[in-house]
């Protein structure tokens, strides 16, 4: 039996039922695929059931507010996912009349797109023969043919995406590209892999080689940034906040958030209440807490913030305030949402 038929024999038993494994649609395949890179199934499943639920169809999302997409997106991460989402939505709905394109060549062309995406709806929705090749494909290509070149040098990837073309069944290309991921999602694991279970053991070089633990082959990781978020979030007497939107080619672009000093290394308490003192578009502060319990050390893709979060209470009224009530209703990182739920339980 081939390569590629013991995958599609594989799959055939025991694919997961996953909601978007009933239908081509490529909408549903297409925000499928973008909700789940980088995102684990059982956190990206109720991501994906709420856009069906809110935007059933293409132009549904096209004609939403990108505030409304970014807050339904709140807690993915990666934001400029659900941007170019929203980008995408719109230049189907309204450019092509929803109609999304129906070859690789042409899905290539739309924004966030690239050649893994790109491949998956292709062969998905319209059987056309392209490789996918995501981490899970790396992992179990490397190991099957115990390749040590890296993943993530530009050698590697175009050996392996010529390995996959080569290897990949030409009929059914669809399931067989399914098969091949989910067959790295839960046999060919990064850590543990369950090679009795495999459908490739009885051809994997790596596992006769014992070079399981030595493949996939990376480069060097890229160092991790540390920074310093201190977070100052105002109160007035009315129970009113502040929160400014982040602009720039930064993490978070287009969230909102409390007012922010970000300094290279931590900065004591004097520093920050001179920071407070000098700004001249919020009212002088009152009273300045530190608020312990909601520190925080959030973890990003090759950025560590060690944050900290103040209270600064106010005697004037803040004219661009925010209702305390109102501020979920805003997209925010993760890091200060879960800071506003723990809050609402000590201050409010």
């Amino acid at each position: 039996m081939t390569f590629s038929n013991k995958i599609l024999h594989w799959y055939a038993r025991n694919s997961r039922q996953l909601p978007w494994r009933n239908t081509k649609d490529p909408y549903h395949i297409w925000l499928s695929e973008i909700i789940m890179q980088q995102t684990r199934i059982a956190q990206g499943i109720p991501y994906y059931h709420a856009f069906i639920s809110e935007y059933p169809f293409i132009m549904d999302l096209a004609l939403a507010e990108e505030k409304q997409v970014l807050k339904l997106w709140q807690g993915l991460g990666y934001y400029s996912r659900a941007r170019n989402l929203h980008a995408t939505a719109k230049h189907i709905a309204f450019e092509r009349n929803g109609k999304f394109p129906g070859t690789y060549e042409e899905l290539l062309k739309l924004k966030g797109i690239g050649e893994y995406t790109a491949s998956a709806i292709a062969s998905i929705c319209f059987d056309e023969a392209r490789p996918v090749v995501d981490g899970n494909v790396y992992r179990v290509l490397s190991r099957c043919f115990d390749v040590d070149q890296p993943i993530d040098s530009s050698r590697g990837k175009k050996y392996f995406k010529a390995l996959a073309y080569r290897v990949m069944a030409k009929d059914l290309v669809g399931d067989y590209n399914q098969g091949l991921m989910e067959v790295g999602a839960t046999v060919c694991k990064p850590r543990s892999p369950i090679c009795g279970s495999c459908p490739l053991n009885d051809q994997c070089l790596a596992l006769a080689r014992k070079t399981i633990d030595l493949r996939p082959v990376k480069k060097k990781r890229t160092p991790v940034r540390i920074r310093h978020f201190d977070y100052l979030i105002y109160l007035d007497p009315d129970h009113r906040t502040y929160l400014q939107k982040r602009t720039g080619n930064d993490i978070w672009k287009n969230l909102f958030e409390f007012p922010l000093i970000e300094s290279e290394q931590v900065i004591d308490t004097d520093a920050v209440q001179k920071a407070v003192y000098r700004r001249i578009d919020l009212p002088q502060p009152k009273e300045i807490v530190h608020v312990a319990e909601a520190n925080r050390l959030h973890k990003l893709s090759h950025q560590h913030l060690k944050t900290r979060f103040w209270i600064v209470k106010t005697n004037e009224r803040i004219a661009t305030g925010i209702p305390w009530d109102s501020i979920e209703s805003y997209p925010v990182p993760i890091l200060i949402h879960d800071t506003i739920q723990a809050l609402k339980n000590s201050y409010f």
